[in-house]
């Protein structure tokens, strides 16, 4: 009998839970999720329901819980779907478990240390050959098979037929390219400029001016995109115009959120601190590493009028939207 193919997924939240759904429901591989969290391993293992993330929602019985990281060293393919803030710590101290043959997929969407992406991050750490997998998805469709697209990235296409066919037949359809800086300059650049459409919606509804703003907010990402060595036709993956509308325009959105909350003018610190916020982590790093880079002039982006408001105590966010529109 051929040895069903394993999959792992590290972390059992919400986008581990419903990408794992996924694909137990083909019934053609070994689905675990790797947790931490007693409560959603005995929910999974007993009543086949996440009952922290999902609890509405029947999952299929084959998708297992467990908390033995030994199941890392037997897996083919190795998702991460934990934060991308301690992704590189989390590797570097079980990096013993895992098998250097397994394929490393990157779901999180974020920096990984020393300013670095996290595929170069982890690339220091493990031999193994590392993807980035990033689209325009909320977990909570995934979770009801709502048609979900992710761009698959890799410096090697050798193993992108195989993708191809484990996603065969499933609700989740992929595109797929080699520009790997690309894809996860994409993904952390978009949650800069879903603040900003945030804060543009918060002082006017006008589809004229939000129209405009994205239009911006496109070309800027797809000049930094290529200023750090990506590919500027990565923005019209899925990955890129997919992931930033997504995340600009829905208010599932935390950093769509968070604009709102500016612009409104109910933004604390204590809201920054307690929400998840990669854009405005993000908006630090981009206008200082920018400021490196020859020929690339700050002022004339709209990132550097948010990195003023998050860093000017004085900023008068009532101005905001007319600065950005004269820039």
């Amino acid at each position: 009998m051929e040895k069903l193919l394993k999959i792992c997924f590290i972390g059992s939240g919400a986008i581990s839970t419903a990408m794992g759904n996924v694909l137990a429901q083909k019934h053609k591989y070994d689905v675990y999720l790797l947790s931490v969290e007693q409560d959603v391993v005995d929910s999974i293992s007993n009543e086949h329901i996440n009952r922290k993330y999902f609890p509405n929602i029947d999952l299929d019985k084959s998708l297992k819980a467990t908390f033995d990281k030994t199941i890392l060293t037997e897996s083919d393919i190795i998702f991460l779907g934990i934060p991308s803030s301690i992704i590189v710590p989390y590797i570097r101290d079980n990096k013993q478990f895992i098998n250097e043959d397994s394929l490393i997929v990157n779901l999180a969407k974020g920096f990984g240390e020393g300013q670095k992406t996290i595929p170069q991050s982890l690339s220091k750490e493990i031999p193994n050959q590392i993807f980035g997998m990033k689209g325009p998805s909320f977990a909570r469709e995934i979770i009801n098979n709502l048609p979900t697209a992710f761009t698959l990235a890799s410096k090697k296409d050798k193993h992108f037929k195989l993708f191809d066919s484990i996603f065969e037949n499933t609700s989740v359809q992929m595109d797929y390219t080699t520009d790997v800086m690309g894809v996860e300059l994409a993904s952390i650049l978009k949650n800069i400029y879903a603040i900003i459409v945030g804060i543009v919606d918060a002082n006017f509804d006008s589809p004229n001016l939000r129209s405009l703003i994205l239009t911006k907010a496109i070309n800027e990402m797809r000049v930094i995109i290529s200023k750090f060595g990506g590919e500027e036709y990565t923005m019209f993956n899925y990955c890129g115009f997919g992931d930033f509308t997504l995340t600009a325009l829905n208010d599932l959105s935390r950093n769509r959120t968070l604009g709102l909350l500016i612009g409104k003018g109910f933004f604390t610190d204590y809201i920054s601190e307690k929400v998840v916020l990669e854009g405005k982590v993000a908006v630090n790093v981009f206008v200082e590493e920018i400021a490196k880079k020859r020929g690339v002039k700050t002022k004339n982006l709209m990132l550097k009028e948010l990195y003023k408001v998050f860093n000017d105590e004085d900023y008068d966010i009532n101005n905001f939207v007319n600065n950005i529109t004269r820039i």
